[in-house]
């Protein structure tokens, strides 16, 4: 949602602000423009990546890796794969890519528990809080897109409901863990849930102020002497991909001057490069990316210029021939979101992403 947009929400109300987004998006499609180093060469790659997720939806309108540890783990899939097509620019009524993110939309929903508020396929995997976050995640950046009443009204019941889950089940230190009733937390289960706290309360939905500050506070009490983050309050050694992630998150929340993103975005401009190093980000090469590419991007055209275009030309050169990429071995769809994520987040069609 351009700043624009949300100037026209915040004075008229929902309704004005949907019809300004779709006015916005409605010619967005083709832009006469494309930002600096999108080349002709990166937009046949996206529409590739894009031609690929909209095949392998199901007609249920989930996301499942055709390869990978974590094939099944659909709703997380859909989420991801849902954010990548929001970023082309459609909406789930606008736009060519409208019927597959509506669908995902209604597959997302369908898994929101109605009694506990958790969003995810208990069945299907054993760490339900992080399909947890990025669905939410998804559900807040649709939220002010959707134009049907009642379907934002659903939207809007599953993330109070889901919003109330991840508040209920922080840790005392101020983290998550994998489950809702863990009562432990980690690095990477944190900022996810910290991310779409934050995509919550910037569309609208209520989020106590409480639980952000204590999640903020843990990223905090994370912090390593060389900038980094740990995987664990409590444990020693930098994780980069947590590191990025935490960053992410002090960005999102305006932090931008505060001197822990600082120290944490030089240690990861030393320790994450653009070249596959598994050392460096262990293993988790797109799940590094995903943050690193949005802190890179919000932290200005300086840092975006030495980190773009390398990265730009890496996935061009690793993308498979039917469109996909394969993601850390967790699987083609997984890659492939999050490569289309990075790819156009220039565009800044991703509220959470813009500058």
């Amino acid at each position: 949602m351009t700043a624009t947009i949300r100037q026209r929400w915040a004075r008229g109300g929902l309704a004005v602000a949907v019809a300004s987004w779709a006015a916005t998006t409605a010619n967005a499609q083709v832009p006469s423009e494309h930002p600096r180093h999108i080349t002709p060469k990166t937009i046949k790659a996206i529409e590739a990546g894009r031609t690929f997720l909209a095949r392998s939806q199901s007609s249920q309108g989930s996301w499942r890796n055709a390869t990978g540890y974590a094939g099944d783990v659909a709703v997380t899939m859909t989420a991801l794969s849902g954010l990548a097509l929001l970023g082309a620019g459609s909406t789930p009524t606008e736009g060519p890519y409208a019927p597959n993110i509506s669908r995902a939309v209604s597959y997302v929903l369908k898994h929101a528990d109605p009694r506990t508020g958790l969003i995810a396929s208990i069945h299907n995997t054993s760490r339900p809080m992080y399909c947890h976050g990025f669905s939410m995640l998804f559900l807040a950046q649709v939220y002010g897109m959707e134009e049907d009443p009642e379907r934002q009204g659903r939207i809007k019941v599953v993330l109070d409901r889901g919003v109330a889950l991840t508040s209920r089940s922080q840790s005392k230190l101020g983290g998550w863990l994998y489950t809702p009733d863990s009562n432990g937390d980690e690095g990477s289960v944190t900022v996810t849930q910290v991310q779409a706290l934050r995509a919550c309360r910037n569309a609208g939905i209520e989020v106590p102020k409480k639980t952000i500050d204590e999640a903020m506070q843990y990223l905090d009490k994370s912090a390593q002497a060389d900038g980094g983050i740990a995987y664990r309050v409590g444990m020693s050694g930098s994780r980069p991909p947590i590191t990025a992630a935490a960053v992410a998150c002090w960005y999102n929340a305006g932090m931008y001057d505060y001197p822990l993103a600082k120290k944490a975005l030089s240690f990861c401009r030393k320790h994450i490069g653009v070249g596959g190093n598994a050392r460096r980000t262990f293993g988790h090469y797109f799940y590094s990316h995903l943050y690193y590419a949005q802190v890179m991007y919000l932290s200005g055209d300086k840092h975006w210029d030495d980190y773009f275009p390398g990265m730009r030309d890496r996935l061009l050169a690793t993308q498979a021939s039917d469109g996909s990429w394969q993601g850390d071995g967790v699987g083609n769809v997984y890659g492939t979101a999050i490569a289309l994520v990075i790819l156009q987040l220039p565009y800044q069609y991703l509220p959470i992403m813009q500058r």
